[in-house]
Formats: C-alpha cells, sequence, structure tokens
C-alpha cells in the first residue's frame, strides 16, 4: 500500500532532514496484510510502558509499570491503521454485542522473537499470524499477533493454532492487566482468540478507517 502522504521522491528526500511520522509517515508495506512493517513501542526489558506522542511522533513515558508485569514479546502497531467504525462493527458482529466502538488509535501489534531487542523506536517487519479480540470497556481494541518475519524459531508458524499455550496464555495475561491500578482493576475483556484469516481482516478494515478518517491529510500538508 502506497504512501498517502507524500510521493516517494519528496518522502526520501524529506527523510534526509526530518524524522518521519511513525504512525501517518511510515508505509505498511505493499505485501500487507500477509507481510507488513510495523513500528515497535515497548519490548520485553522495558519496566515502563512508552507510547508514540499522535502529535509529534516521538515516543514518550506513558506511565512506569505499577506491578511486575511485563510484555512478553515486542510490542506497537501497524501504521497507516485505524481502528474506527469498519474495525467496531466486525468486532460487534464477532462478539454479537451492540453499541461497540472503535478506539481511534492504530492498530495494536505483539510480535513474537527469538531474538533479544532491547529497544523500542524501530521498524520491524512481520507477518500477522491471529489475535485477540479485546474490548476495553465498549471500545474494540484488537490486538495482532505476529511472528517476526524469517525469525529462526517462530518463523514458521502460519497460524496462531502453531503457538504453544504457554505463550498465548503470557499474551493474554499481559493484555488483561498491564492498565490495572493499585485499588482499581482495568474494564478489559479478550473474548476470543483468533487465527490468520480473521486478523488479516481486521487489518483490511483498519486500513480502510485509517483512509477514510486522514483522507484529507495529505492536502493538509501540502498546504
Amino acid at each position: 500500500m502506497g504512501n498517502k502522504i507524500m510521493d516517494p521522491i519528496v518522502g526520501k528526500l524529506m527523510g534526509l532532514r526530518y524524522k518521519s511520522h511513525p504512525w501517518h509517515g511510515v508505509e505498511v508495506g505493499k505485501e500487507a496484510p500477509d507481510i507488513i512493517t510495523c513500528y515497535i513501542e515497548v519490548v520485553p526489558t522495558d519496566t515502563v510502558k512508552y507510547e508514540v506522542d499522535k502529535v509529534s511522533g516521538y515516543l514518550k513515558l506513558d506511565r512506569p509499570q505499577k506491578y511486575s508485569n511485563v510484555v512478553p514479546a515486542l510490542y506497537g502497531f501497524i501504521p497507516q491503521t485505524y481502528c474506527g467504525e469498519r474495525v467496531a462493527k466486525y468486532c460487534e458482529e464477532k462478539t454479537e454485542k451492540e453499541g461497540i466502538l472503535g478506539d481511534k488509535d492504530p492498530l495494536d501489534i505483539c510480535i513474537l522473537t527469538e531474538k533479544a531487542i532491547t529497544h523500542g523506536d524501530i521498524l520491524v517487519i512481520a507477518r500477522p499470524i491471529g489475535g485477540f479480540r479485546m474490548l476495553d470497556g465498549n471500545e474494540a481494541d484488537d490486538k495482532i499477533i505476529a511472528v517476526l518475519n524469517n525469525d529462526a524459531v517462530y518463523g514458521d508458524y502460519k497460524d496462531i493454532s502453531d503457538c504453544p499455550e504457554l505463550v498465548i496464555d503470557r499474551l493474554k495475561h499481559y493484555f488483561l492487566t498491564y492498565k490495572d491500578l493499585p485499588g482499581n482493576k482495568a474494564n478489559t475483556e479478550i473474548t476470543h482468540t483468533y487465527g490468520i484469516e480473521e486478523a488479516h481482516e481486521v487489518i483490511k478494515r483498519s486500513l480502510e478507517d485509517y483512509n477514510e478518517r486522514f483522507n484529507n491529510l495529505e492536502n493538509m500538508l501540502s498546504i
């Protein structure tokens, strides 16, 4: 999928002087949703939660982790995606719940790799294999599960069913507890674990939601 914000020549020239915004200025890749470029915010060695500042594009400290749980994989988002009406409607169809909204953020992704990657604010190439259908209150908050492309251990996984149950349980535990605060448990739930076909559908819908939400972004930047 092409970059909607700038043509390739201008993009390369701008990149010599300015850092691309990881949400809007990075291409998801021509082979999406099979193989995608992802932006990593948090890695397993982090003891605090980092998150991209949506305005500036810089990685910021979101919050220290109150408990000892750490993310068990690379964690970030898929550029040029948006959890809007289409993602929310798909969640409604699959959960048979009404009144679900998109969380208005880029689509989250967790990437399995046997390599020790020690810091975020990087781009990696990954292959989605499934995901968690997660609700945060009444908002769709899907978590795509992927493997690092050509990873020595996880690279042959084709579907989330190839993952050991322990790996899935660790990921679930993290996502169900990472927003908890002392005396205040987060209102989150995982309704389904789904495979590669549904993961691809969620990614496609999030790309369409992004195109609709930011369809004037290119014109605004050119001005």
